[in-house]
Protein backbone atom coordinates (compact mmCIF):
# COMPACT_ATOMS: atom_id res chain seq x y z
CA UNK A 1 0.00 0.00 0.00
CA UNK A 2 1.67 3.24 -1.07
CA UNK A 3 1.30 6.62 1.55
CA UNK A 4 -1.73 8.38 1.42
CA UNK A 5 -0.93 12.04 -0.08
CA UNK A 6 -1.14 13.93 3.17
CA UNK A 7 1.65 11.41 4.48
CA UNK A 8 3.16 12.17 1.87
CA UNK A 9 2.93 15.70 1.86
CA UNK A 10 4.71 15.52 4.75
CA UNK A 11 8.00 14.81 4.09
CA UNK A 12 11.28 15.37 6.02
CA UNK A 13 9.01 18.70 8.10
CA UNK A 14 8.48 16.99 11.58
CA UNK A 15 7.36 19.46 14.04
CA UNK A 16 8.27 18.37 17.48
CA UNK A 17 6.53 19.94 21.06
CA UNK A 18 8.50 23.10 23.05
CA UNK A 19 6.89 21.31 26.09
CA UNK A 20 6.09 17.37 26.70
CA UNK A 21 2.74 18.49 27.67
CA UNK A 22 -0.60 18.81 26.50
CA UNK A 23 -1.86 22.42 27.44
CA UNK A 24 -5.63 21.06 27.34
CA UNK A 25 -5.15 18.91 29.95
CA UNK A 26 -3.46 20.99 31.78
CA UNK A 27 -5.94 23.85 31.69
CA UNK A 28 -8.66 21.87 33.08
CA UNK A 29 -6.22 19.91 35.49
CA UNK A 30 -6.32 16.31 33.85
CA UNK A 31 -3.42 13.76 32.92
CA UNK A 32 -2.76 12.30 29.72
CA UNK A 33 -1.25 8.87 28.47
CA UNK A 34 0.80 10.22 24.94
CA UNK A 35 1.51 12.96 23.24
CA UNK A 36 0.38 13.88 19.52
CA UNK A 37 1.97 16.50 17.49
CA UNK A 38 -0.38 18.10 14.51
CA UNK A 39 2.03 18.45 11.08
CA UNK A 40 0.11 21.37 10.08
CA UNK A 41 -0.06 23.65 13.08
CA UNK A 42 2.01 21.92 15.69
CA UNK A 43 -0.41 21.57 18.19
CA UNK A 44 0.40 19.59 20.99
CA UNK A 45 -2.58 17.20 22.15
CA UNK A 46 -3.14 14.09 24.58
CA UNK A 47 -4.00 10.68 22.31
CA UNK A 48 -6.87 8.85 22.45
CA UNK A 49 -6.01 6.24 24.87
CA UNK A 50 -6.38 9.80 27.28
CA UNK A 51 -9.31 10.80 29.13
CA UNK A 52 -9.52 14.04 26.74
CA UNK A 53 -8.61 12.95 23.55
CA UNK A 54 -6.95 16.53 22.37
CA UNK A 55 -5.09 15.21 19.55
CA UNK A 56 -8.58 13.79 18.01
CA UNK A 57 -10.87 16.71 18.81
CA UNK A 58 -8.38 19.23 17.50
CA UNK A 59 -8.34 17.24 13.65
CA UNK A 60 -12.40 17.82 14.02
CA UNK A 61 -12.35 21.15 14.88
CA UNK A 62 -9.38 21.79 12.38
CA UNK A 63 -9.37 19.02 9.22
CA UNK A 64 -5.49 19.48 10.03
CA UNK A 65 -4.82 15.85 8.70
CA UNK A 66 -1.42 14.32 10.16
CA UNK A 67 0.07 13.79 13.86
CA UNK A 68 3.03 12.11 14.87
CA UNK A 69 3.79 11.16 18.14
CA UNK A 70 6.19 12.93 20.35
CA UNK A 71 7.07 10.32 22.50
CA UNK A 72 10.54 9.43 22.78
CA UNK A 73 11.62 6.88 20.86
CA UNK A 74 8.77 6.75 18.71
CA UNK A 75 9.04 7.74 14.95
CA UNK A 76 5.51 7.41 12.99
CA UNK A 77 3.19 9.64 11.83
CA UNK A 78 -0.99 9.05 11.44
CA UNK A 79 -3.26 10.42 9.19
CA UNK A 80 -7.03 10.94 10.50
CA UNK A 81 -8.86 11.88 7.11
CA UNK A 82 -6.84 8.27 5.58
CA UNK A 83 -6.64 5.89 8.53
CA UNK A 84 -2.88 5.29 7.79
CA UNK A 85 0.07 5.21 9.64
CA UNK A 86 3.91 5.69 8.61
CA UNK A 87 7.08 4.81 10.18
CA UNK A 88 9.77 7.29 9.56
Amino acid sequence: MSLCTHLQAIGTVILTPSEHVCPECIAVGDRWVHLRVCQTCGHVGCCDSSKNKHATKHFHATQHPVVTSAEPGEQWAWCYVDEQMAEY
